[in-house]
């Protein structure tokens, strides 16, 4: 038996990377020799494996090279998840981070419950199933597990290892829920509470809430970063448990200082390690990471009197949110923060309660002329068009 690991451009995508290859030498009964290599159809060496004893047996019998040859070998699902991490995941050079969490997904989630299945077995009732025992999670967790599978068997189907996707996978249907943000009041509490707990943390909370740093970013966030001249910082890349890629977006971004964080980082500055880049790191000399984060977090909440989430994120929602109240242009929050689409910062465009109770106040001048810039709004008049059109590029909702 000859089964090998061998590197090989791949025709799909044109890179070179390595495929289980079957090299079967076989002498025929007439005496002539015979040989035949090639890729196996399920890049798993099980599988390969199987395949060439098909194969060799295919040969021997006369059966190879005709129509009704090899009957192809359908692997099972929880045997084909190696072969889809490393052909569609790390082919693809997906973040080491996606890469955990489908993997994550389909050992945890879709193995235990339907892993013993073919491929080509999978039903519309199994992934039924896999819905109702995942009922107590989020929708959109549950439409993550679902749109792995999905994206697996069709990587199947494409790769010629199953001749079509066995069944439709439709998702749950999500409400687009409203994203959480502190309130002014709440940030100010928060930022003057991380000053009595931690410096570090206070300047964490301030790379996410008025620079809009992802976790991860201000974990990688370097002092070649800071640009002193231009009071910007350079968002260039982001760590995930030690491993250090591009931002999401996979693009660089660059963002102006406030007073407020250019102090906090000078004088952090003071405290700039010889042997370590880093801007923040853990009293052991180690990058900060998400515990780390998460904790601090939790620590100043509780001294500030919030809720006590240890939720990181939040903060950049609050740099998008704030933007957004103080009548930031969409298409600029969406540079600032780095949005790949958009979509995504129109998620942003929202007000706090306050905010929009102040807006109603509103109503309660009617029938008086009401200003817009430089505009007034005037009854039938094309200001009053072009008052409206400006209400909407600050954010307010359609009327």
């Amino acid at each position: 038996m000859t089964v090998r690991k061998e590197k090989r451009r791949d025709p799909a995508t044109g890179r070179v990377r390595e495929f289980w290859m079957v090299d079967v030498d076989v002498e025929l009964p007439d005496g002539k020799r015979t040989r035949v290599r090639k890729a196996s159809p399920v890049q798993a060496k099980r599988d390969a494996e199987r395949y060439e004893t098909e194969l060799r047996r295919a040969i021997l019998d006369g059966s190879y090279g005709k129509e009704e040859e090899v009957e192809k070998v359908v692997p099972l699902i929880k045997d084909f998840v190696p072969a889809f991490i490393e052909g569609h995941c790390r082919a693809e050079q997906l973040k080491p981070s996606t890469i955990a969490s489908v993997r994550q997904v389909l050992t945890h989630r879709i193995v235990p419950r339907i892993g013993d299945k073919r491929l080509d077995e999978v039903t519309s009732s199994d992934v039924q199933r896999i819905k109702a025992e995942l009922s107590s999670l989020s929708k959109k967790t549950v439409n993550n597990t679902l749109a792995c599978l999905r994206v697996m068997l069709r990587k199947a189907a494409e790769w010629d290892v199953i001749k079509d996707v066995p069944c439709a996978i439709k998702l749950l249907k999500v409400q687009k829920e409203e994203m959480k943000f502190h309130d002014f009041d709440d940030y100010e509490r928060l930022v003057e509470a991380a000053g009595r707990v931690d410096a570090r943390i206070q300047l964490a909370i301030l790379l996410g809430g008025e620079a809009g740093l992802r976790m991860g970013e201000i974990a990688a966030l370097e002092w070649g970063r800071i640009v002193w001249a231009r009071n910007t910082i350079v968002v260039a890349a982001s760590d995930w448990r030690g491993h250090v890629t591009k931002t999401k977006s996979g693009k660089v971004r660059e963002v102006p200082m406030t007073t407020r964080l250019a102090a906090a980082l000078r004088a952090h500055s003071k405290l700039r390690r010889l042997d370590n880049d880093l801007v923040l790191m853990l009293d052991n000399g180690r990058a900060f990471h998400r515990d780390a984060f998460r904790k601090g977090i939790m620590r100043v909440e509780r001294r500030a009197g919030l809720e006590v989430t240890g939720r990181v994120h939040i903060l950049r929602h609050t740099f998008c949110a704030h933007l957004a109240m103080r009548g930031a242009p969409a298409k600029a929050i969406q540079e600032l923060a780095g949005h790949a689409d958009l979509s995504t910062t129109m998620g942003y465009m929202h007000l706090t309660p306050s905010a929009r109770a102040a807006a109603i106040g509103l109503l309660e001048r009617r029938g008086q002329p009401q200003g817009y810039g430089n505009l007034t709004a005037m009854e039938g008049t094309n200001a009053e068009v072009l008052a409206v059109g400006e209400k909407k590029t600050l954010g307010f909702p359609r009327a």
